[in-house]
C-alpha cells in the first residue's frame, strides 16, 4: 500500500536527526511517499566508555541494522564513516548521497587557529586518528599541544571549550554544517595537514534489497560512491576498525569544492594515513588513479594502497587489528 509512510530509522542525537531529515526530504521529493523517522537508541549512544575502548566498529550502527532486518523499520541512514567495511547479508547500500565537506574543524577559545593557540594547549578528540595526526603535525611545526579523549554530542563537545575545560576541540566539519553551526569553526583542518576518517562526510542510506532499494538508489552520487568506496576498501585492507587511528580521503582534481570541476576530471588520487597515536610515527602514501568506473576498481585502488602501507609498517601502528 503506497500511502503508508515509509519507516526512517535513525539514532536519537541531534545530529543523527538532522541528517535523516536531510534523506527524508529527499526520499520524498524522489519518491512522493510520505517518511517518518523512528528514533532508535544504539549502544555507542549508552555507553559514556571512550570508542577506542569499547571498539568503535558498528557501535552506532548494530542497533538500526537489526531494526531494519525485524522489519521494524523501511530503511535507515548512517553516518557512512560508522559503518563497519563488511555489508552483512540481507541488507544493501542503497545509496550514498552527495558527500559534504570531509574536512576536520577545529572549535577554538578566542576564535583561535591551530598554529596560534598558546603553548600547552588541551585539545579535545573523541579520535585516535586525529590525534596521531594532530600530535605528529605538532611535532613537525613546533607546536606545543595535549591531545585529550572526550566523548558526547557536539554541544557537550563545544561546551568544553566555551566552559574554560578545553582550548579546543576537533570536529568534522560535515555536522557542524548539517547543524547550522558551521559559523563556530575558528579554522578547518586542510587535508594536508589532518586527513579525515574513511567516508567523513557522507551518509549511507540502507535497507533490504528489493523494489525500495532500487528507489533510494536515485538518492546515490557516482563519485562520492567511487570516493567512499575506495576508502573503506583501503581501511578493510588494513584490517582496521572506525576506532583505527586511520584516515583516507580520495578525491578529484579541480578546486575542492568545485563540483562541476571534480565531476569532469578522469582522475582520482586517494591519500591513506596510519599513525601512533603520540604522532611519534606516521605512515602516509598516496596514489592516484582513473576515476573508477565499477566498484571493483574503487575497491582495488584502496587496497593498492593499503598493501604499500602495510610494507611500510602500518600494521605496527594500528594497535590491535579489526577480526
Amino acid at each position: 500500500m503506497t500511502d503508508k509512510p515509509l519507516r526512517l530509522g535513525t539514532r536519537r542525537s541531534k545530529l543523527a536527526m538532522a541528517q535523516s531529515g536531510l534523506v527524508a526530504d529527499a526520499v520524498r521529493e524522489a519518491t512522493g511517499r510520505s517518511v517518518e523517522l523512528v528514533e532508535i537508541t544504539t549502544y555507542g549512544d549508552t555507553s559514556r566508555e571512550h570508542l577506542a575502548r569499547i571498539g568503535g566498529t558498528g557501535v552506532f550502527v548494530t542497533a538500526l541494522r537489526d531494526a531494519l532486518l525485524r522489519g521494524d523499520v523501511d530503511f535507515a541512514v548512517h553516518s557512512l564513516k560508522d559503518l563497519p567495511t563488511a555489508q552483512p547479508e540481507g541488507l544493501a547500500l542503497a545509496a550514498v548521497p552527495r558527500r559534504e565537506d570531509p574536512r576536520d574543524a577545529l572549535i577554538a577559545r578566542d576564535g583561535l587557529t591551530l598554529e596560534r593557540l598558546p603553548r600547552g594547549a588541551r585539545i579535545g578528540t573523541g579520535s585516535p586518528r586525529r590525534m596521531a595526526q594532530l600530535n605528529a603535525h605538532a611535532r613537525a611545526h613546533g607546536l606545543d599541544i595535549e591531545t585529550v579523549p572526550i566523548r558526547g554530542n557536539v554541544d557537550t563537545r563545544i561546551n568544553f571549550v566555551r566552559d574554560g575545560e578545553l582550548d579546543a576541540v576537533v570536529l568534522a566539519a560535515a555536522g557542524l554544517n548539517r547543524l547550522g553551526r558551521g559559523g563556530e569553526v575558528t579554522a578547518y583542518l586542510a587535508s594536508d595537514t589532518v586527513l579525515p576518517a574513511p567516508g567523513q562526510g557522507a551518509l549511507a542510506v540502507e535497507c533490504p534489497p528489493g523494489p525500495l532499494a532500487e528507489a533510494l538508489a536515485r538518492l546515490d552520487d557516482p563519485r562520492t560512491r567511487a570516493a567512499v568506496t575506495a576508502e573503506r576498501a583501503l581501511l578493510a585492507a588494513l584490517e582496521a576498525g572506525c576506532s583505527a587511528p586511520v584516515g583516507a580521503l580520495a578525491d578529484f582534481t579541480g578546486a575542492p569544492q568545485d563540483q562541476a570541476a571534480q565531476r569532469q576530471t578522469t582522475e582520482m588520487r586517494l591519500r591513506g594515513v596510519v599513525g601512533s597515536t603520540d604522532g611519534s610515527e606516521l605512515v602516509q602514501l598516496t596514489t592516484t588513479g582513473h576515476v573508477p568506473s565499477t566498484q571493483a576498481e574503487a575497491e582495488a585502488l584502496g587496497a593498492e594502497l593499503a598493501a604499500e602501507m602495510l610494507a611500510k609498517g602500518a600494521a605496527g601502528l594500528m594497535g590491535e587489528r579489526a577480526r
